[in-house]
């Protein structure tokens, strides 16, 4: 009986995964710049200093590589067992006014314009997005505000989610519709004039801000 000996399987070439971040952080890059219409996987691929054919092994189409990019977005998230803890509200808010924190948010906000073409059609999507770039800030604002309610500086029966999306809503208009950079005098303005007196406060403003 003659044995049939089966040749040696071909081994693939292995995926390099070790540029993926680059890869993820040019795509968030380019969406900032020209939105997703009119991001192509070829741009990516030149800012990445990256050959085409190496992004289409590892994501098959651009909806796949941009939800990759925003679900894995690297940023200065908060570490919410470090916040700030002033004893006061507007303490607090004011103690997270920072110049990386401010030039992050702006980014991210350029990133959001960039996919909401694709929001609305990939519920998916919008899931990461918020998660990547809605949520972090929401959790350090319902800290602050929780403190301030257990300390009865505010009191219990605020709405506590509108409280959060203030700050965040007059960031996006100031920077999306008006195309100014939101600073630390614009934010803080807005945490004396709007934020605390929606919250029930009336604050004295400290001119050393």
């Amino acid at each position: 009986m003659t044995r049939i000996i089966e040749p040696p399987a071909k081994l693939g070439r292995k995926r390099d995964h070790t540029r993926d971040q680059e890869i993820l952080d040019a795509t968030l890059d380019v969406l900032a710049e020209t939105g997703y219409d009119g991001m192509t996987i070829d741009m990516v691929a030149a800012r990445a200093k990256a050959g085409k054919a190496t992004l289409y092994r590892r994501w098959s189409s651009k909806p796949e590589l941009v939800l990759d990019a925003v679900a894995c977005m690297k940023s200065n998230d908060f570490d919410l067992t470090a916040l700030p803890d002033t004893g006061t509200l507007r303490g607090d808010l004011v103690a997270m006014v920072k110049a990386p924190s401010i030039r992050d948010g702006e980014h991210k906000l350029q990133i959001m314009a960039g996919i909401v073409s694709m929001i609305a059609r990939s519920p998916e999507l919008a899931a990461a997005a918020h998660e990547a770039l809605v949520e972090p800030r929401a959790s350090v604002n319902r800290i602050f505000f929780q403190r301030a309610i257990d300390r009865h500086e505010i009191p219990a029966t605020v709405d506590l989610e509108t409280l959060c999306a203030i700050g965040p809503a007059m960031f996006a208009y100031r920077v999306l519709m008006l195309g100014k950079h939101a600073d630390r005098e614009f934010m803080v303005r807005t945490i004396d004039q709007v934020i605390l007196p929606a919250a029930g406060i009336t604050p004295a403003i400290a001119l050393a801000d």
